[in-house]
């Protein structure tokens, strides 16, 4: 299972966050990775706290022929085109698309992207959506469940589901 996190804060030309997320999708369509499945559309807070807009988040289960480092080389591109510039980290993007987990490969920085995502389970916002579409998905390094990992989120952490028929953005925080 190849799984992809999704987030965006800013508009783009093409509107709202939730728009630029729709079209991401597409995006990694057209680069020939299939999207076998898709979570809603979550509402969260900027993490580390600050005067951002909140953001819009989703994850999605892939399929391609890629490997690890090519797959995340589409993802930059794909950022690339829809605004994105890697300045400042944690700062506010028209779109984020990470690589969380590759088949369960654990690979360090040396060996390519880091797999999986060093810090996902440290985040309601890539959990509860990647909860919603793999259930059964246990942390390739902690060998934790997904609920287990939601579990052990501090209460603060939060993500919830946008209403489908909910304006494109986050809305304020």
């Amino acid at each position: 299972m190849i799984l992809i996190a999704l987030g965006a804060n800013l508009a783009t030309p093409l509107g709202p966050p939730r728009a630029t997320l729709e079209a991401a999708l597409g995006a990694l369509e057209a680069e020939g990775v299939r999207v076998l499945a898709r979570s809603r559309w979550y509402r969260s807070a900027p993490v580390p706290p600050s005067a951002q807009p909140w953001y819009v988040n989703g994850v999605a289960s892939v399929a391609t022929g890629r490997g690890p480092a090519e797959l995340l080389q589409v993802l930059h591109r794909i950022e690339a085109r829809f605004g994105r510039e890697r300045r400042t980290r944690n700062e506010a993007r028209p779109l984020d698309l990470d690589l969380i987990d590759y088949d369960g490969l654990i690979l360090d920085a040396a060996e390519g992207p880091i797999l999986p995502h060093p810090r996902l389970q440290e985040r309601a916002f890539v959990l509860r959506p990647l909860a919603e579409i793999a259930p059964g998905w246990r942390h390739p390094r902690l060998g934790r469940s997904v609920a287990e990992l939601i579990a052990a989120l501090p209460p603060d952490a939060m993500a919830e589901p946008i209403a489908p028929d909910a304006p494109g953005g986050a809305g304020a925080g």
